[in-house]
């Protein structure tokens, strides 16, 4: 994933789902009452979202919404734990000042994604898979070109998701995600050396696009099993 050249083509839901992580679309949006959505924001980056704990308008698919969020939360986790896998292999405290401030933040922003997305989706929410990042996190290079081309995929995900919410709160919502995301992607881009803006339109991308992308990755890795000799070198 060392180009945005490399961020293409198609994939279905199905069969990136390895773990169950991305499927479950039942029931509705909400898994808990605005008051407890409330006190679960406790990370003050996630205010953006508080239009997700307004009660819920009439839509024709809040099956879709669920779907769409899952899919979201399943990301989240990729990029949280792709950010807090470099720092705890000790390339994040190997760069220069400036970059280092820069992984802290971008990893504490998708753990806040993460924990809002978690508290709207309720019981309906994904567990976390095992993620296998096959040494990018231990580089610097690798993990700045993998950085640079995940947020880009970030913005253009949800680029294409936002519009597709039956749930105007939601894509509201959504919407003030993305703006944050968009900011990631051009401090990542200025610090990689980059164009911060690669052109003059974002181009957004679907679901499976997505899928095939993070397929393509193998990031996403199976549970090991127990019993083994030795400690694989899975994060989750």
């Amino acid at each position: 994933m060392s180009s945005e050249a490399e961020l293409t083509d198609f994939l279905t839901l199905e069969e990136i789902d390895r773990d169950g992580a991305l499927l479950e679309g039942i029931a509705d949006v909400y898994g808990s009452s605005r008051a407890d959505f409330l006190r679960g924001a406790a990370f003050a980056s996630t205010a953006v979202l508080l239009g997700l704990g307004r009660p819920a308008v009439a839509s024709a698919s809040p099956k879709q919404d669920v779907g769409i969020l899952q899919f979201d939360l399943v990301f989240e986790y990729l990029q949280s734990t792709f950010y807090l896998q470099a720092v705890r292999d000790r390339t994040v405290a190997g760069m220069k000042p400036e970059k280092q401030r820069w992984a802290h933040v971008l990893g504490a922003h998708e753990l806040a994604h993460v924990a809002i997305l978690r508290d709207v989706l309720g019981p309906k929410a994904r567990k976390k898979p095992f993620f296998n990042f096959h040494g990018v996190t231990e580089s610097e290079s690798a993990f700045t070109r993998t950085a640079v081309a995940m947020e880009d995929l970030t913005v253009a995900l949800l680029g294409g998701q936002a519009p597709h919410f039956s749930n105007p709160a939601l894509t509201s919502a959504v919407f003030s995600l993305l703006t944050t995301e968009a900011r990631h992607a051009a401090w990542a881009r200025r610090l990689s050396g980059a164009r911060p803006v690669a052109g003059a339109f974002d181009e957004p991308k679907t679901l499976n696009q997505v899928g095939r992308v993070v397929r393509s990755t193998r990031f996403i890795a199976a549970r090991p099993r127990t019993g083994r000799r030795g400690n694989p070198n899975y994060t989750g």
